[in-house]
């Protein structure tokens, strides 16, 4: 028997996983200090009534014969949510899909992981960096070759295709986490066309897409025309909706998608019906019911409540001076680490300071190193406790 030899490449500890550490060492040497946390992007509103009262009914139906349910048989979702998304799509993103066009899964992180699948291992993956761990985590346990562009204050953190630049999946990201930065009309198009003009595949994360109050900002890759035949979408409902513990998203798959004669579509399908067994009825009945009218309304005021912190932060980071971008159409703020501080060096510092949790920029590539991630998820409470924090800093 031989190991997976990809998994000795990887880091030994989850990004988050050692940050938790480094809270819990300082948690026992400082048990009476009130740690506030604006690293991981949980979110902490509840889920909204809407949900809960579909969950509810759905609860109620599991418990008689005649409205039992069983296995899902299909493995790609219940046809109801898959028709909620794609009046979502038509509504809000004016974005035509075909019901067979969306798979229900966990959540985004999963999909966004298991999708290599259907790629060969030969593969070569471009990852704009500062990048969410997964993408690069993946692709190492898989053994392919990764190559970067790099995101840099110069260009606002949104990197573009470079000359000579050659892959064959992309990853992209926007609202971007870490980073909160979005990309515009023009740059999704020119990442269209370089995709096109290279047979390659874009692997589209538009978790935080519901974030984007601007409507002049693509909210999906599929607004751009032609990114049906070279883009895969990942949504997810943790942010859209609270569902972090309750886990639901969708991925978008078009049938114009055609490689080597191949609809990846069909693929996915097959991977789908093989290996996974669908996400729960009940999980399923509250993800429906985020779309409708109420829903809708409900968790709107949600990401209400997350962008108010997120100015909350920005406007004080603007006051003290300090160099950032996100907060207006995503929860996350990447900020410059002030007097040249490494990120490890800034996390060590406002936590041991101020008792703030935020992010080492490092976690998320070397183009991270010197920037920070705070995030918009935690109360508004908290929120206003932190800056008044950091300003007597």
């Amino acid at each position: 028997m031989k190991i997976n030899e990809n998994y000795k490449k990887l880091k030994t500890d989850y990004l988050f996983a050692g940050i938790a550490k480094k809270i819990n060492v300082f948690s026992e040497k400082n048990p009476n200090v009130n740690i506030i946390r604006l690293g991981i992007g949980d979110v902490t509103l509840p889920l909204v009534p809407a949900v809960t009262e579909a969950m509810r009914r759905a609860v109620s139906e599991m418990g008689e014969a005649e409205t039992f349910r069983g296995y899902e048989n299909s493995g790609v979702g219940y046809l109801f949510l898959r028709q909620a998304v794609c009046g979502y799509y038509s509504t809000a993103k004016n974005v035509k899909l075909n019901e067979d066009e969306v798979f229900i899964s966990d959540g985004a992180k999963s999909d966004l992981g298991n999708i290599l699948d259907i790629f060969s291992a030969d593969n070569t993956v471009l990852i704009p960096e500062p990048v969410y761990p997964v993408y690069v985590d993946t692709n190492i346990m898989a053994g392919r070759n990764i190559i970067y562009t790099e995101g840099s204050a110069d260009n606002g953190f949104l990197p573009m295709p470079g000359r000579g630049m050659k892959a064959d999946i992309i990853y992209l990201c926007s609202p971007n986490n870490p980073t909160g930065a979005v990309y515009n009309k023009k740059q999704l198009e020119l990442w269209v066309e370089y995709a096109m003009q290279n047979g390659a595949v874009i692997l589209f994360d538009a978790a935080y897409e519901v974030f984007i109050r601007d409507k002049n900002l693509p909210a999906s890759i599929f607004q751009i025309e032609g990114a049906k035949k070279c883009a895969i979408e990942f949504c997810s409902l943790s942010k859209t909706a609270g569902f972090t513990g309750t886990r639901c998203g969708y991925t978008v798959i078009p049938h114009e998608l055609v490689r080597e004669g191949e609809p990846l579509n069909k693929l996915w399908l097959r991977r789908q019906t093989t290996k996974f067994n669908g996400v729960p009825y009940i999980v399923q009945r509250g993800a429906e019911a985020v779309f409708g009218d109420e829903g809708l309304k409900q968790i709107n005021g949600n990401i209400d409540y997350y962008l108010e912190n997120a100015r909350v932060i920005s406007e004080t980071l603007e006051k003290l001076d300090i160099w950032f971008t996100g907060g207006g159409n995503a929860p996350y703020i990447w900020l410059r680490c002030p007097d040249n501080m490494s990120s490890w060096e800034f996390f060590d510092y406002l936590l041991e300071k101020a008792g703030i949790v935020g992010t080492p920029g490092a976690g998320f590539g070397k183009n991270g190193e010197g920037y920070f991630r705070l995030s918009a998820f935690g109360s508004a409470a908290d929120v206003k406790e932190a800056v008044q924090r950091i300003v007597k800093l």
